[in-house]
């Protein structure tokens, strides 16, 4: 699962020009793996209590203006430590942290039509 999800990082912040410069320069794995761990520890223990990814799937699209459920509990964690660890700027943190949404949906849904799709 962390291979897909690191996958998906590099493909959503590579297509954003606005935070692929200004992540330091030979720093880009080390971000996007932070990014992907984050995103990976929080999807594995949201998904028991949201009724797995299904019911993760259907709480993010309910929740996704509102910043509510399982991005916000890594939003804040990935904020910090991407201060910390890598001296990124609180514009490109909260940029990365906008898009966390739409990126845990995409792989989300990704990973429920691979499951759909096997059955």
């Amino acid at each position: 699962m962390f291979d897909q999800i690191l996958s998906f990082v590099k493909d959503h912040l590579g297509n954003n020009p606005e935070i692929a410069n200004a992540i330091p320069a030979g720093q880009e794995d080390e971000v996007h793996r932070e990014i992907a761990s984050h995103i990976n520890n929080g999807l594995q223990s949201q998904a028991p209590s949201e009724g797995g990814l299904g019911g993760m799937l259907s709480s993010l699209t309910q929740n996704m203006g509102n910043g509510g459920g399982v991005s916000s509990a890594i939003e804040g964690g990935l904020v910090s430590s991407l201060a910390s660890k890598f001296g990124l700027p609180p514009m490109v943190t909260g940029a990365i942290a906008a898009s966390l949404p739409g990126l845990i949906q995409k792989f989300v849904q990704h990973r429920s039509a691979g499951t759909q799709g096997a059955q």
